[in-house]
């Protein structure tokens, strides 16, 4: 496959991060998490999150989700969410069957649910016929690329705590928000009153895993046998902190997230010069939505690899990676305006 806009997924790893991983193959460590590296990887996240956090490692982006959402729930509660979130749409009813909850989706605009939404659907407090709200879940990024501003976050923090529940944040492409925003990712998560987040690396140039973080020692309490009755317990524990520790060293997730956005917005400065081509959302981080004409998107899908997002108004969705070049889109605006003419 040459270059694809399909997803961040389809980028390879990052130069550093198979560095780490090479050299983390060097000797015997202990296995299930007990061993120097993850040690090392975990004072990495309290030096970038606080002493406060709490970070354990698991395989993948749906395993963070569900693992963190059931440390926080029982299976009479609830998760309110937005419609568009991957936990609604993407996780084949994961996040249901493992936590037991009822995922409630809640109308959204551009991905962003407002506090006036989710006040409606915290309801029936106390009333044993309902299942009982317990955490609003949002992604930061959005699934659509745009970004809950510091204040929205706090505000719905706020809101969720005093109703006694809690917030968690989906950050597969956390690093993407913070280089975005120009803001620590502690200063709008941890520091606005985020619970939890599914903290994402495999989007931004990690070859496996991803991480959990707590910021309520009660709710990492129990999570090492939460984490290994989902199946989310890596023996190889290094191999994923291992990663981690390079990725947060430095800078290295905002460096490479920075990458994937700048070339986000040199995609969306191009297409503004091709004819029949519309951008329908905000360009906030490294994705780009638009409108194509059916006849110009299937030809396009012939000689580009990416997807339709939406089948009936044909939007598509174009990812930049860690490793996306201006020659990639270059190449990938040539094709657009050959097929245009």
């Amino acid at each position: 496959m040459k270059h694809s806009f399909g997803s961040d997924n389809h980028s390879g790893v990052a130069p550093v991060i198979m560095e780490a991983i090479i050299n983390a193959n060097n000797e015997f460590q202990v296995a299930y998490g007990e061993d120097d590296i993850t040690k090392r990887a975990v004072n990495e996240f309290k030096r970038v999150l606080g002493e406060n956090a709490y970070p354990f490692f698991v395989f993948n982006g749906t395993g963070a989700n569900i693992v963190s959402l059931k440390a926080m729930t029982n299976t009479f509660n609830s998760i309110l969410c937005p419609e568009s979130a991957h936990i609604n749409m993407d996780e084949c009813g994961a996040p249901e069957k493992l936590t037991g909850c009822k995922l409630v989706p809640l109308p959204c605009v551009n991905g962003k649910v407002t506090p006036e939404t989710v006040k409606k659907a915290l309801i029936g407090f106390g009333f044993q016929h309902h299942s009982q709200p317990k955490v609003l879940s949002i992604s930061q990024p959005t699934e659509l690329g745009t970004l809950y501003t510091p204040e929205e976050i706090e505000i719905l923090a706020r809101l969720m705590h005093e109703h006694d529940c809690y917030l968690h944040v989906d950050g597969s492409r956390i690093s993407n928000a913070s280089a975005s925003l120009k803001m620590s990712i502690k200063s709008f998560t941890a520091d606005l009153g985020v619970d939890a987040i599914s903290f994402g690396g495999t989007k931004n140039g990690l070859l496996i895993g991803e991480a959990v973080v707590f910021f309520r020692e009660e709710l990492a309490k129990n999570f090492l046998y939460i984490r290994k009755q989902a199946g989310q317990l890596y023996s190889k524990n290094r191999f994923i902190a291992a990663q981690f520790e390079a990725y947060l060293k430095d800078d290295t997730n905002i460096k490479l997230a920075s990458e994937s956005n700048s070339m986000a917005k040199y995609l969306e400065q191009e297409l503004k010069t091709v004819p029949r081509i519309k951008i329908s959302r905000p360009v906030e981080t490294n994705a780009v939505f638009a409108f194509v004409p059916r006849d110009l998107c299937d030809k396009l899908r012939e000689l580009h690899y990416f997807y339709i997002w939406d089948e009936d108004t044909y939007e598509v969705r174009w990812m930049c990676s860690f490793n996306t070049t201006k020659a990639d889109i270059d190449i990938f605006i040539k094709d657009i305006k050959r097929l245009v003419e």
